[in-house]
């Protein structure tokens, strides 16, 4: 990663932006991150050069003084509300915050001379797979309000870079699991919805049980296949989408998994082996818009970005989710 300025990482204290945030740091980067703390954690940014800044991306006066005072050369956007039930019984929320508020950015941005923004996007944007795997041609025809929210706002990154030459990475993760191997940082949501630590929560006896929805889709064993990919190998994904820009790459959108699926009665079986435990499961109907198959192609991500996940067997995901979950902290910051 070849430095120079000072990067913004906008939601920095959360789960995939404080991995980030390590790694930049491990590489000599200056950050600044600015988090409003509605879902991150002060305490994932330990590194006392990381300059925190709480407050809110819609907060135009706030978000110029730091473009004023820290001349940021370029943005890594991570601040979004990402719970896609909630999107849909209140889609107002998600267009606000996933939508609305980075326009206040993207005015800065364009103010103050930055033209350089990789945004932490997602397979969601695609809906309902009609092939797979999905490579970055793979129609986008989200389901939700939160694929929505960030299909709309790559469009409008797309408008930008006509407009005012801003470069952007579109990075559309698959589904993100794992923590810091060292159990440094890790994840901790409230509600918790993510298959692997909820498995691990029940592991542990935090939960009653663990609830599979559906058991009859056209798998080998019944039950949805994922592409789960590493935090760790997204955080080196920003790294490189980074350097990419820098070397003066045009705007793009990469696909980030390992083009591995995995059921999710191989991710209990596998996180059974690494805790030594009998996990209590319950099996439910699906639940509506669960596709039976989400698989990610990563070949854009290896010829673009010279990117490749580094973590693609569960069981290191699990085994360091388990690090953190069972280490001094607990799994809670």
């Amino acid at each position: 990663m070849a430095q120079q300025g000072t990067l913004l990482v906008t939601g920095g204290a959360g789960y995939i932006g404080s991995h980030t945030v390590a790694r930049l740091r491990a590489a000599g980067e200056k950050v600044v991150v600015l988090d409003n703390l509605v879902f991150g954690h002060r305490e994932a940014l330990p590194d006392p050069e990381v300059v925190f800044v709480e407050g809110d991306l819609a907060d135009a006066a706030l978000v110029d003084r730091l473009f004023f005072e820290h001349r940021p050369e370029a943005v890594l956007h991570f601040a979004a509300y990402a719970y896609v039930g909630e999107s849909v019984t209140d889609p107002l929320k998600y267009y606000r915050n996933n939508l609305a508020a980075p326009l206040v950015l993207l005015e800065a941005m364009q103010r103050h001379g930055c033209r350089r923004f990789i945004f932490s996007s997602t397979c969601a944007t695609y809906g309902d797979p009609v092939r797979v795997p999905m490579d970055e041609t793979h129609p986008q025809a989200p389901v939700n309000p939160y694929g929505a929210s960030k299909w709309m706002l790559e469009r409008v990154l797309a408008d930008c870079g006509r407009a005012w030459d801003l470069r952007s990475v579109w990075l559309r993760y698959f589904n993100a699991s794992g923590c810091d191997p060292e159990g440094r940082i890790g994840e901790d949501h409230d509600p918790e919805t993510h298959l692997i630590p909820r498995i691990l929560m029940a592991a542990k006896g935090e939960i009653d049980k663990v609830t599979v929805f559906g058991t009859d889709y056209p798998t080998p064993d019944g039950t949805c296949i994922r592409d789960y990919i590493h935090v760790c190998d997204l955080a080196s994904a920003h790294g490189r989408a980074l350097d990419y820009l820098r070397a003066g790459g045009a705007t793009t959108a990469v696909n980030l998994g390992t083009g591995r699926g995995f059921s999710v009665r191989e991710i209990l079986q596998t996180a059974e082996q690494v805790t030594g435990r009998s996990i209590p499961v319950e099996y439910g109907p699906r639940r509506a818009g669960d596709p039976s198959e989400l698989i990610c192609d990563p070949t854009r991500a290896r010829e673009v970005l010279g990117w490749e996940a580094e973590y693609k067997e569960p069981r290191s995901h699990i085994d360091s989710a388990w690090r953190w979950m069972t280490g001094p902290r607990g799994g809670r910051y």
